[in-house]
């Protein structure tokens, strides 16, 4: 059982599909769960499924393997599910597992056996079989340092069977998760209508003396009564300058009044995931200069998802945005044309006031998997997220929003969440 609707057996077969074709002749993938994690004594953390696992079969538990040998001799092998073998015990204490019935209905794989006979139905399947596609986590900011159960079955594997071809299954999958089917769409469009009731409850929350962790708290009632499991991940919810350390976290300080209060926060849903930030007054009320620099942000992030059109790429696209923000900072006398003339051109001045990307791929993953190099693509969706930084004056603001690419243009998932000054400050005194 999840909290969420059931997304539908179609897209995984229809993601398996897209994958068996991009294969070598002869060739398995083999993709696991994630593990579940320890604390301390015998806690856990709650679990996160392995994203390629979610985007193949759907399935939401521990200890699967799916296996996929397309040219395999013997149909009801070319796709093969394992999960956990539950029992009474298992029932009574942890709860309901998939039934071999139910993960069919979920993944639409047909062959479903417990993980036991993993060894035996693999072995039989790599008698017939040339190539072994793998996982490896490639992202760009992967640094993990913890053995992941894919890390172990990729050792087993190396070391059980060494003479067949190894083959990178990231490069495959990373490129066809890039691109979003309309299931997927869908269910990202709920995440950020979850997002938004959050936000608007926030908005009538909010006045001078709350403390950040108790806006936190109405942003997580909020995600879960409709389904999500909470925060996608990590909510940023920092008055005044806390908005000038991009990962404050502790969300522990009080909002004062006169101050700006910014958040990141995004609820998943389906473990899909919205990726929102807005900056708002604690009284309700932007002053002069913070609704300078409040508009600026916003010119900057209108200009920059006008450029997330097909054809353009994440470099040339940050190069773009930075001359952009380089005119809006000038703008409001934070940057002179000397500071321009003499930049160091590996770190442009601009970055002194914002020194992060505007925009990143979302879907499974917050920082969804892609090469920055990928050229966009109507299907792909992006954050848009430029920022103004001045620690000295005690003001950090910044706006996003997570953009699907269309054929001609963008649409805006958040486009029903409020972003103006005026809506905001409106929402805020009514």
């Amino acid at each position: 059982m999840h909290k969420y609707e059931a997304i539908g057996k179609d897209l995984f077969i229809r993601n398996r599909e897209k994958l068996a074709a991009k294969l070598k002749p002869n060739s398995v993938v083999v993709v696991c769960s994630n593990d579940i994690m320890p604390t301390n004594a015998d806690g856990t953390m709650a679990f996160r499924q392995n994203s390629n696992m979610l985007y193949l079969s759907g399935i939401d538990q521990e200890e699967s393997i799916l296996v996929i040998a397309p040219d395999f001799p013997d149909p009801k092998f070319r796709e093969v599910l394992f999960v956990r073998e539950t029992n009474e015990h298992i029932a009574v204490w942890e709860g309901h597992k998939y039934t071999k019935e139910e993960a069919t209905e979920e993944s639409g794989v047909q062959t479903v056996l417990w993980k036991e006979n993993f060894e035996q139905t693999f072995n039989t399947i790599l008698a017939e079989t040339e190539n072994i596609y793998l996982y490896q986590n490639e992202h760009i900011r992967n640094s993990t340092e913890v053995e992941t159960r894919t890390d172990r079955f990729n050792k087993w594997c190396h070391a059980t069977y060494p003479n067949y071809e190894y083959e990178r299954l990231a490069p495959i999958i990373y490129d066809l998760r890039t691109k979003k089917e309309k299931r997927e769409i869908e269910m990202m469009q709920v995440a950020c209508d979850i997002t938004e009731k959050a936000f608007r409850r926030v908005l009538k929350f909010v006045k001078p003396g709350v403390m950040e962790y108790e806006i936190e708290a109405e942003l997580l009632h909020e995600f879960i009564r409709n389904r999500s499991k909470g925060f996608a991940y990590t909510p940023i919810i920092a008055n005044g300058g806390n908005a000038c350390v991009l990962h404050y976290i502790e969300n522990a300080d009080s909002c004062k009044d006169g101050d700006l209060i910014l958040m990141d926060v995004g609820a998943e849903y389906g473990n899909y995931n919205a990726d929102m930030t807005r900056t708002i007054p604690v009284n309700g009320k932007f002053n002069k200069r913070q609704r300078e620099v409040y508009d600026a942000v916003l010119r900057v992030k209108k200009e920059a998802t006008a450029m997330l059109t097909p054809g353009n790429r994440i470099p040339e696209f940050h190069k773009e945005v930075g001359k952009i923000m380089t005119s809006e900072l000038i703008g409001l006398g934070l940057l002179d044309q000397t500071d321009v003339k003499n930049e160091n051109p590996d770190w442009p001045a601009y970055k002194k006031y914002f020194m992060h990307g505007t925009s990143h791929h979302i879907g499974l993953d917050v920082h969804d998997v892609a090469s920055i190099y990928t050229e966009f693509t109507p299907g792909m969706v992006f954050t848009v997220e430029p920022g103004i930084y001045i620690p000295n004056e005690g003001i950090g603001i910044r706006l996003e929003d997570d953009m699907l690419i269309t054929e001609d243009s963008q649409f805006n998932l958040m486009g029903n969440i409020p972003l103006e000054a005026e809506e905001i400050e409106s929402i805020m005194n009514s």
